[in-house]
């Protein structure tokens, strides 16, 4: 009797905790404002990025970011430039158990001036986008206000964008139909009414199973009413599209326009597996080395985190080994900190927590000096250089290309990239003239093929900073500017860091010459142009247009068409000034390589001091810098010492440029102003370094936080040599390591591409559709999902991940590492 109520007991006990299990593993509304489970998260517009892909409804499943931008569309695979409503306010319904969002379509304009490629439509409706939790699955229902006018029936559909990164090769089943997810786009495809080609879609019905043969991607969804489910291969205009699920909006309907339930699987007891993160390019003997475990949040297991040196022989050797303590949580994730800052053996190690292990990196006094800061400055940089035919042994990066800049931008024009030009061309061209001397210098701004003056302007300045304090004399690049042929891993007998500075300014002075202004932008005119993947010497014939009043002009892409790019000026004192101290900065390097161009540089930086007419006498802040440095004129001394005041209490802004002309200037109340404040700035470092186990001020946002934390990184250099007995080393090494591998997220890899162990070799740069990389580029880098999800994927066309650009998204790098060089050998 005693027994059978004891297993009575024991299975009613078990009967009640797996019912109570069941329960707790369901979708609930959590603080963060999303539907969350063990393994399953579901957000609703925390993002909106739609053209990249953040944004609607998003489902992260078993750790993976699987599908996003679940949302009313009016094209069936759209892209960037194309609309996008208007979100409101989310809402959250703790008693409805519901998360809506109200959106909106509203009246636009049906044209802009210019060249914007946007259709603007004639429509305006509102509706509530809602998702509610069924258990393990979310209800997806879309309430329009009203129904849709009928000529916009067969138009507006609901969209939700599945990663194909994850999903080429896997298999789906829609209905009593399957298929293969392809890995690139195949046809048929046809021409709409709207003359748009489109795709015919991969599958259409009422229920599609995506990889069912995967545990953590297999997912499912129903449409429960209206129209069937459509999948579509979002490829069709867009090389970066994703595979889309769309179903239209019936005719008539309102409330319950759309209505899907969407089934992840969730596996069950799913956990984040541990990752540790540290410089895939290795440490100095005498830096600071900690390497970061990253854990599930719910994780209360602890393995001992251990370092091994690889021996010569093969033999793993255990140096180090350490039961760590909890550092604490951070975004969604829980850390651990190993410092093994002791060990300074120099040799090839790894560091291993429980099943994983890092790649090998190395401790030796000569890690940066080879194989870290030189693939920018021999194969990025060259790479980027526009106006030139770049050769690589077997290889061209890319031949001739914009010798046919460039033709003076239209009046009243906004660009589709953002350039605007006003109701003047503020020089003495007119549009649609040639300016003479830009077909010279600059390099193509990230996967795009425009000069942004700014980018220009930071790339020389990093660059002759760079020479100017740490001699860098290296030299593996022929280039030959009367020929315009560039020729790598070929030297020449001349410093690659000069020649790439005088390249630069080839571009800024060549312009301000031509136009009797700095330049804002040089850009293709059209859209094709733009988008191009690949070669831009495919993107302008490189003859000048010559306009012909008696035939009409060639369509872009033809000979003889008006494919020359485009130059816009503007009125910005703020960006004069800094293009200024770049040139003045530039000047004292350039002194003995060209002279030229040195006393050009020079002449423009003081012509451009005199005669902006700022609003903020902060702007001046850092030509003064810069003249003082370079003229020593007391003039500019006098400048800073007036303005004491402003500049120490923007001293997160100043300080690490005021910190170099430190001892030129002899002002007893402008130092002790300065010290004070550097003093209460590093107290408010320190306080920022605690919020994170990387030990740097991050505040992850959804686009360019590495480049950010470099361009901290060089500021801490200065604010270190400039003042070292009240900044230490350690946060610029720290920034430095976070680039190179010691970051959030799974994807241990370095921002900069074929640099260190693992690297980023699937990036954003004008080669990205051949899924490749440029040696020495530098990434954005993790991004923030909205609102706590780090991710950094495996894709090339993601650019607030992967996406490389000049300016001190290059240089800092650069920079960066000759510092930590520099410093480390001190020690």
């Amino acid at each position: 009797m005693n027994k059978l109520f004891y297993r009575l007991f024991l299975f009613s006990f078990i009967l009640i905790y797996t019912s109570s299990k069941a329960q707790q593993e369901s979708l609930k509304i959590n603080d963060l404002e999303y539907l969350e489970m063990t393994g399953l998260n579901v957000m609703l517009a925390h993002d909106f990025y739609p053209e990249s892909h953040q944004g609607g409804v998003g489902i992260i499943q078993n750790g993976l970011r699987i599908g996003t931008n679940g949302d009313l569309r009016l094209e069936p695979t759209p892209g960037q430039w194309q609309p996008v409503p208007k979100v409101g306010k989310r809402m959250v319904d703790r008693n409805k158990n519901e998360i809506s969002v109200r959106m909106e379509y509203p009246d636009q304009e049906k044209n802009r001036k210019g060249f914007n490629p946007i259709i603007y439509p004639d429509l305006n409706f509102s509706y509530t986008l809602k998702i509610k939790p069924e258990g393990k699955a979310v209800r997806v229902i879309v309430d329009l206000d009203k129904p849709l006018p009928k000529e916009w029936i067969g138009k507006v559909g609901f969209n939700f964008e599945l990663f194909p990164g994850i999903l080429f090769g896997k298999s789906y089943y829609m209905d009593q139909s399957f298929g293969i997810f392809p890995r690139q786009l195949n046809g048929p495809g046809f021409i709409d009414q709207d003359k748009q080609y489109q795709t015919t879609p991969m599958a259409e019905g009422n229920k599609l199973v995506v990889a069912p043969e995967s545990d953590r991607q297999r997912l499912v969804i129903e449409n429960l009413k209206g129209n069937k489910l459509q999948l579509i291969d979002g490829r069709s205009q867009h090389n970066n599209g994703w595979f889309v699920v769309r179903s239209l909006v019936p005719e008539g309907a309102a409330n319950n326009a759309i209505e899907w339930l969407i089934t992840p699987h969730a596996i069950a007891g799913w956990k984040y597996e541990p990752v540790v993160q540290l410089s895939q390019v290795g440490y100095h003997p005498f830096q600071q080395k900690v390497a970061i475990v990253e854990l599930d949040a719910s994780e209360t297991q602890r393995y001992p985190v251990t370092l091994y040196r690889i021996g010569e022989n093969g033999v793993m050797e255990k140096t180090l080994e350490t039961t760590s303590n909890d550092w604490g949580k951070f975004i969604r994730y829980k850390y651990l900190k190993f410092d093994f800052s002791s060990i300074k053996q120099p040799g090839m190690y790894v560091v291993k927590y429980n099943t994983y292990t890092t790649e090998p990196f190395q401790i030796s006094k000569d890690v940066f000096k080879r194989n870290v800061w030189q693939p920018t400055l021999e194969t990025f940089l060259p790479a980027q250089m526009c106006h030139m035919k770049v050769n690589d042994r077997y290889k061209v990066w890319h031949g001739f290309c914009h010798l046919d800049d460039a033709r003076m931008a239209s009046t009243d024009t906004n660009h589709f990239d953002g350039y605007l030009q006003g109701s003047s061309t503020l020089c003495k061209h007119a549009s649609g003239d040639r300016a003479s001397g830009l077909n010279r210098g600059g390099w193509h701004d990230a996967g795009d093929f425009d000069l942004r003056v700014e980018s220009q302007a930071e790339t020389v300045h990093g660059l002759a900073l760079a020479y100017e304090l740490f001699k860098t004399n290296y030299d593996n690049t022929s280039i030959d500017q009367v020929n315009k042929i560039v020729e790598i891993h070929q030297p020449d007998g001349k410093p690659d860091m000069l020649q790439q500075i005088e390249h630069g300014l080839l571009s800024i002075v060549g312009g301000y010459e031509s136009l009797g202004r700095l330049y804002r932008g040089i850009i293709c005119p059209t859209l094709r142009q733009y988008v191009l993947l690949g070669d831009p010497a495919n993107m302008t014939d490189n003859k000048n247009y010559v306009m012909k009043a008696s035939s009409t002009t060639p369509k872009v892409g033809y000979p003889g068409s008006a494919d020359d790019r485009w130059v816009f000026t503007e009125n910005n004192p703020e960006r004069e000034l800094f293009v200024a101290a770049a040139l003045a900065s530039s000047s004292r390097v350039m002194k003995g390589f060209n002279d030229t161009l040195a006393s050009k540089s020079l002449f423009i930086a003081e012509e451009l001091w005199n005669r902006t007419k700022e609003s903020d006498p902060l702007q001046r802040v850092k030509l003064a810098n810069e003249l003082l440095i370079t003229t020593k004129d007391k003039k500019y001394a006098d400048f800073l010492v007036a303005h004491t005041d402003l500049i120490s209490k923007s001293i997160e802004q100043t300080g690490h440029v005021v910190g170099r002309s430190f001892s030129l200037i002899n002002n007893k109340k402008y130092k002790d102003a300065i010290l004070k404040a550097v003093k209460a700035f590093r107290a408010k470092v320190d306080e920022q370094e605690k919020r994170n186990p990387y030990g740097i001020p991050y505040e992850p946002y959804i686009w360019g936080a590495g480049w950010g934390i470099q361009n901290f990184g060089v500021q801490q250099y200065f604010l270190h040599t400039s003042f070292p007995e009240i900044f230490p080393d350690t946060y610029m090494l720290h920034a430095m390591n976070f680039i190179l591998g010691c970051h959030p997220g799974s994807n241990t890899s370095s921002f900069a591409s074929g640099i260190g162990s693992k690297s980023l070799t699937v990036a954003y740069g004008f080669n990205r559709d051949d899924w490749s990389y440029i040696p020495g580029g530098i990434a954005s880098g993790t991004a923030l999902i909205r609102p706590d999800y780090p991710e950094l994927l495996e894709w090339p066309y993601l650019w607030q991940q992967t996406e490389y650009v000049l300016g001190g998204g290059t240089t800092d790098y650069l920079f960066l590492i000759l510092a930590a060089d520099a410093l480390l050998e001190k020690k």
